[in-house]
């Protein structure tokens, strides 16, 4: 039966040694929950320090991280100890302290009469706070010796093979804690380092994407034929679209994910520059969303809007009107106009629609898994696309 310091300490009462251990085990259990959610390694053994003290009914405890640099033990927490000991103490890492025999040969120590040990000498400030007897555990984490875990006591008694195992849960529990520290920061490096390649190749995309509508805006101006100026003026416009959508995947906080009132209302402001005459207003429900729905999400606003500029109201200009809301687990986008309406026979369900531009709206609905509406607005034209609200990013 241990003796137990200062509550009972010396006692033979068996009530007494119970307690005195099912305290030990709900001690450890408490630190068990603190070294499995914290995420700071000092704070994991700080409590430990305390703890195990508390554990072993002591107002001394130490924990020492070991200086792979100048081959020491550190004092990095502690309790008990007179200021100057935490954090600048320190000892040898030696066979001749009990805590460098603990760190060296990885079996745990019980000195139990420091004052006649023959086989460890005793530190300086140990000695100085009246140490009588100590126990020290490993803690290792990944095959790498960690440091070393150490209760001591100034009054006389005995350590048992009880006390070592609740000291070694505590050793086995920061060993835990410190493999899950270095799991979770290299998930980070290696999730950060993506996110930089993914920033990268998203940057790049989109100064190429520059680069091509500046050589389209070029022929642009070599050509007179007003036939292939649109058409080049519409390959543009698709261009900045999926080159918007790129260049804030990776300006965001959150790589590969676009605030959909930022995209779409950016491509807006770029169709307005192209077509001064219109007044084109955009209201978009906040939402964010993947890459793979920004993008032709984009396009198919980018389409439907150049339709609505082009088509409307003839040689002049006039409004037009940008709207999206979630509704009923949906995202809705209407693109209105006041001009003249739907031409006489249209058919958006024609199964292979003679332009170029509405082919692409009825492919970008499909990819998106939505539907696409047309419908007189008296004046003007309503164009409706449904589609599933995206799940949340």
């Amino acid at each position: 039966m241990p003796v137990v310091e200062e509550n009972g300490a010396g006692s033979d009462d068996p009530a007494d040694a119970i307690r005195y251990r099912l305290d030990q085990q709900r001690i450890l259990a408490e630190f068990g929950g603190i070294a499995l959610r914290s995420r700071d390694i000092d704070e994991i053994v700080r409590a430990a320090v305390e703890l195990a003290a508390r554990g072993m009914r002591t107002r001394l405890a130490k924990f020492l991280h070991h200086d792979d640099q100048g081959g020491a033990l550190i004092v990095r927490a502690g309790i008990g100890w007179n200021e100057g000991v935490v954090g600048q103490a320190e000892m040898g890492d030696d066979l001749a302290s009990p805590a460098g025999f603990a760190f060296r040969t990885g079996e745990a120590v019980i000195s139990n009469h420091l004052s006649d040990e023959k086989r460890f000498r005793t530190p300086d400030f140990m000695a100085d706070h009246g140490v009588k007897r100590a126990i020290n555990v490993l803690v290792e984490a990944n095959g790498k010796r960690f440091g070393v875990l150490e209760v001591d006591s100034r009054k006389d008694g005995r350590f048992e093979e009880d006390d070592l195992a609740f000291m070694q849960g505590f050793a086995n529990l920061i060993g835990v804690a410190i493999e899950r520290l270095e799991a979770e920061a290299s998930l980070r490096a290696a999730i950060e380092h993506q996110e930089l390649l993914t920033r990268e190749a998203s940057h790049r995309v989109k100064n190429s994407l520059a680069m091509v509508s500046a050589m389209l805006n070029l022929q642009m101006r070599e050509d007179d034929d007003p036939r292939v100026q649109r058409m080049l003026g519409d390959a543009q416009a698709r261009i900045v679209a999926i080159g918007q959508a790129h260049d804030q995947l990776w300006q965001g906080d959150r790589v590969g994910v676009v605030a959909l009132e930022r995209l779409l209302c950016g491509i807006v402001d770029q169709l307005k520059e192209q077509a001064p005459d219109h007044a084109i207003d955009c209201d978009i429900a906040p939402l964010v969303v993947s890459g793979d729905t920004a993008i032709p999400l984009g396009l198919l606003l980018t389409e439907l809007v150049t339709n609505a500029i082009k088509y409307a109201y003839g040689e002049g200009g006039g409004a037009v009107r940008i709207a999206t809301r979630c509704d009923d687990g949906q995202l809705w986008l209407e693109v209105v106009d006041r001009g003249q309406g739907l031409p006489a026979g249209f058919d958006p369900t024609a199964a292979r629609p003679t332009s170029l531009g509405m082919r692409m709206v009825g492919s970008l609905a499909r990819q998106l898994g939505g539907t696409l509406s047309f419908e007189n607005a008296a004046p003007g034209t309503q164009v409706t696309f449904v589609m599933p609200l995206p799940e949340s990013v």
